[in-house]
């Protein structure tokens, strides 16, 4: 193994580690995160029963089937998109001096801080597979039917670009912070903007045009809308291939600007604090 994969693998173990430390603390804030969805369900219920007949309303294009089912799939997509910590991590650590360790060491910060991701989502998923299979089990007449092959290695293609560009945009604002060294206020404003643009709140599909067009050339809808999207067969195996090779660009562009807002940092950062 080379030193730089080997690297890799010790960040990662060792993340794993740091996670399982406080299991039970974690298994519990992991298991509060599917409360939510019951008020969803019993909202949108309520929403379609005061339109017609909940089971042939259709809103959209949407049946109450189908808005549960898209729902659920946002959890899904939203919990490999979302990043807590993330930029006010990065941020602290600017601000604070602690980041000098990244630059002592043969380390590289943003190469670190994606490996403890992945580890954290690891481990998250390991302790949500039992509630994400009984819900999607309690929930399986909602959704229509099995997609084929092709989609679902599209869905976990889409979930893959929901992990990246989650974190590309939240590691890029928190490097914002050797410019601006407090980044609450834009922490607070992208998780407005990300809880709309990114369809957490209503598909992207319901929006009129060109609202709707320009919104589905940003990066925020695989953050939840393109990986539930796929799944309910919202793209034929044309526009699924064009919207995962969409998605790749923006991970090679929110990649660069990662890269360069590091380098032109580190240029201006003076290694106060810490």
């Amino acid at each position: 193994m080379s030193p730089a994969l080997r690297i890799k693998w010790c960040i990662l173990r060792t993340s794993i580690a740091e996670r399982l430390a406080y299991r039970g603390d974690f298994a519990f804030a992991t298991l509060v995160r599917f409360l939510p969805i019951v008020t969803q369900v019993f909202l949108w219920g309520a929403i379609y029963k005061a339109t017609g007949p909940s089971d042939t309303t259709v809103i959209n294009s949407y049946t109450y089937g189908d808005m549960v089912a898209y729902s659920l799939l946002v959890m899904v997509g939203r919990a490999f998109s979302s990043m807590p910590g993330l930029t006010t991590g990065i941020a602290r650590d600017i601000r604070d001096g602690t980041i000098k360790k990244f630059l002592i060491q043969p380390i590289d910060m943003l190469d670190y801080l994606f490996w403890h991701r992945v580890a954290h989502k690891l481990v998250y998923y390991v302790i949500a597979f039992v509630p994400f299979a009984l819900v999607f089990w309690l929930c399986r007449h909602y959704f229509r039917s099995w997609p084929d092959n092709v989609t679902l290695i599209g869905w976990g293609l889409s979930l893959v670009l929901a992990f990246m560009i989650g974190f590309l945009i939240e590691s890029l604002m928190g490097l914002v912070a050797f410019w601006f060294l407090e980044v609450s206020s834009l922490v607070f404003v992208y998780m407005l903007a990300s809880y709309f643009l990114s369809g957490h709140m209503l598909p992207l599909d319901w929006l009129p045009s060109p609202a709707c067009d320009i919104i589905r050339l940003l990066p925020f809808k695989y953050l939840a809308f393109v990986p539930a999207a796929v799944l309910l067969n919202k793209y034929d195996h044309q526009q699924l291939l064009v919207e995962l090779c969409l998605g790749f660009g923006w991970v090679i562009v929110l990649y660069l600007l990662n890269r360069l807002a590091l380098a032109r940092g580190l240029r201006r950062y003076s290694a106060y604090g810490g």
